[in-house]
């Protein structure tokens, strides 16, 4: 074999490579935050009363005015990780029962609730939220989009994907006195918050810790302040909001800030 033969096929060699490497690539591009589907199973609760749509683990309260709608799941103890993912938008797809399952259909859901396990029944019957098993409950016009009701029970496959919001991170204000518990929702990228501080005008930045789900507490005497917000996402990110909360904030009033990129 010639020196240029040899060149030419080494050059061939390569652009094949390259194009195999562009098009099926071995993990998803960098700062998509889309993991690999995983397997677990789904039920579906039929809301009997508007108000079953208000509660929920994670604090969000009513889920309709907190922007999220129906599109959102309950968690089982494994996947809830005591509160850390609520926020964490998933894509949800039916999968290995070609009678129930509709084809080439998926979900979006972010998780909002957790699912309690039932100690009175083993884990493979009747337990279906019980460790180890990885299950949503969704509501039932979000689970009649990806199955046929009958289902039931049904194996579903599910991946983490980053959440779209509209404006930008919001942070609901409640407590008494030196007690100040924030509610921190409508978070975009990540969806779920790993750490949070809070500034007054007459402080440095103050750690907050989880209460549950989505709130956020501490005791400091922040009356009469303009409020600051230091928001950490999962991803590692952080979103730093000036003066969200104006020097004559109140209970229960909301504030919008900055947002993490989606």
């Amino acid at each position: 074999m010639t020196s240029s033969s040899l060149t030419f096929l080494i050059l061939s060699l390569n652009t094949i490579l390259l194009t195999s490497a562009h098009y099926f690539p071995s993990s998803p591009p960098s700062g998509e935050f889309v993991s690999e589907w995983k397997s677990a199973r789904a039920t579906y609760y039929a809301a009997a009363d508007p108000r079953d749509a208000v509660g929920g683990a994670c604090g969000y309260g009513d889920l309709e005015k907190a922007g999220y709608g129906k599109a959102t799941a309950g968690l089982s103890t494994v996947l809830f990780e005591k509160g850390q993912i609520c926020g964490a938008c998933f894509e949800v797809k039916c999968v290995e029962d070609i009678r129930w399952c509709i084809p080439g259909t998926s979900i979006i859901v972010t998780a909002t609730n957790f699912c309690a396990p039932n100690y009175g029944f083993p884990s493979e019957g009747g337990g279906k939220c019980n460790p180890p098993n990885e299950h949503f409950v969704l509501p039932i016009e979000i689970f009649e989009k990806i199955a046929i009701w009958k289902a039931s029970n049904m194996p579903i496959q599910y991946r983490r994907i980053k959440c779209r919001k509209e404006g930008g991170i919001r942070f609901t204000i409640d407590g008494g006195g030196v007690f100040l518990s924030v509610l921190i929702h409508n978070v975009a990228g990540a969806g779920d918050v790993l750490a949070v501080k809070i500034k007054g005008s007459r402080t440095g930045w103050l750690p907050m810790n989880r209460n549950w789900g989505q709130n956020w507490h501490i005791n400091a005497d922040l009356k009469n302040q303009p409020l600051s917000f230091e928001v950490t996402s999962s991803e590692g990110l952080t979103v730093t909001s000036y003066n969200v909360a104006p020097k004559d904030w109140n209970f229960g009033q909301s504030f919008e800030g900055k947002q993490f990129q989606s």
